[in-house]
């Protein structure tokens, strides 16, 4: 169908690769027990990370009107990681309460 160009391309790769390397460094944050409640968000972000992983799997595909179920479950990706990533902040706010 379309073929994306170098630029986009590269955009796409690398908000992945600083996904998961933020996915990473978020958790070991956590580590420090001041910042265990950081799990959580290192947790959350999981789920827009499989929506994006869906998005690129399906423009890899050339967007084959076969794949199409993967436009679907990136956007169910998408409201799960949000709604994750909503009740994970929530959770590190009530949590730092205790700290004050």
């Amino acid at each position: 169908m379309h073929e994306l160009s170098f630029g986009t391309w590269l955009i796409h790769i690398s908000s992945v690769i600083e996904w998961i390397f933020t996915i990473f460094v978020i958790y070991k944050i956590s580590t420090y027990k001041e910042y265990n409640l950081f799990f959580w968000l290192s947790l959350a972000m999981v789920p827009n990370l499989i929506g994006a992983m869906c998005a690129i799997t399906w423009h890899i595909y050339d967007n084959q009107d076969a794949l199409y179920g993967l436009v679907t479950l990136q956007g169910i990706f998408t409201f799960i990681g949000n709604s994750t990533l909503a009740l994970a902040s929530m959770k590190i706010f009530r949590g730092s309460e205790s700290y004050e």
